[in-house]
C-alpha cells in the first residue's frame, strides 16, 4: 500500500479508538461492513474518496485530518 494510505489507516484506527468505537460501531455509522472497516485499518483496502468522506465526517475530523 502506499504511504499515503497507510497514513490513512493509522489516523482513522486513532480516531475511531479515541472515541471508544469498535470496528462494528464505526462500519454502522458509516453504513458499511466491520471487515470492510478492519480492511481500511490494516491496509489492504482501497477507499474511495466517497467512504474517506464518510469517515470524517462520522469521526468528526476534517478529511485532511485523515490524510496528514
Amino acid at each position: 500500500m502506499s504511504p499515503a494510505m497507510n497514513r490513512v489507516a493509522k489516523n482513522v484506527r486513532r480516531y475511531r479508538l479515541a472515541r471508544g468505537w469498535t470496528q462494528q460501531r464505526l462500519a454502522d455509522r458509516v453504513g458499511t461492513g466491520r471487515i470492510y472497516v478492519a480492511q481500511i485499518e490494516k491496509p489492504s483496502k482501497e477507499i474511495s474518496l466517497e467512504m474517506l468522506g464518510r469517515l470524517a465526517k462520522t469521526l468528526r475530523v476534517s478529511l485532511a485530518a485523515l490524510v496528514k
